[in-house]
């Protein structure tokens, strides 16, 4: 590097006889600065999203390429937290691409130590045997001669981060399943 490129490289001179008197632009960039690239700029889509931790309901751009989650970062349209988000809501990327995440079903028998692995047709088949059997058990036709038609075997707590569509259809599926005991976290 001759001695004129060195110069010629350092901000404070390029501040001094350039354009950028402040060395707020053009003077404060380094070569390395000017190829860096947004690490967004990849993305081939951007979904809109909300936060899936607490009450808040923090908005989020959750950028997509090749069908694969590669950064999830505030939404600065978010009425709510204009494009801010905690440090829960900043590291939900690990959600989606962290390696303690499980992608299989994982089952412990009762009484038992291990767990196993299911397939997902088993596992949703075991949860409607269940939910039929909470039903049948725990359901009154009647209570105190008043007909009742329901059943306390089922119950429902709704967290905090469901919209209002969510909860309208949990509503309505614990409502056909006869149960009565339904509330949602955010009311608490």
């Amino acid at each position: 590097m001759g001695v004129r490129t060195w110069i010629d490289s350092w901000p404070v001179y390029r501040q001094l006889t350039g354009t950028d008197p402040l060395g707020r632009g053009a003077a404060a960039k380094s070569g390395r600065s000017a190829r860096l690239a947004p690490r967004v700029a990849t993305a081939d889509r951007v979904v809109k999203s909300v936060c899936p931790y607490c009450a808040v309901g923090c908005g989020q751009d959750v950028y997509v390429q090749d069908g694969a989650v590669t950064q999830i970062e505030g939404d600065p349209d978010s009425p709510v937290s204009r494009g801010r988000l905690c440090p829960k809501g900043s590291a939900s990327l690990q959600l989606t691409t962290g390696d303690a995440r499980e992608h299989q079903v994982l089952y412990r028998r009762p009484h038992g130590t291990d767990w196993e692995r299911l397939d997902l047709d088993t596992a949703m088949d075991m949860i409607a045997d269940r939910v039929i059997e909470a039903r049948r058990a725990g359901w009154q036709w009647e209570v105190d001669e008043t007909r009742t038609r329901r059943t306390l075997g089922i119950a429902s707590l709704g967290g905090a981060t469901l919209d209002n569509e969510e909860n309208y259809l949990i509503k309505k599926l614990f409502t056909a399943l006869g149960a009565i005991q339904i509330e949602n976290q955010a009311r608490v």
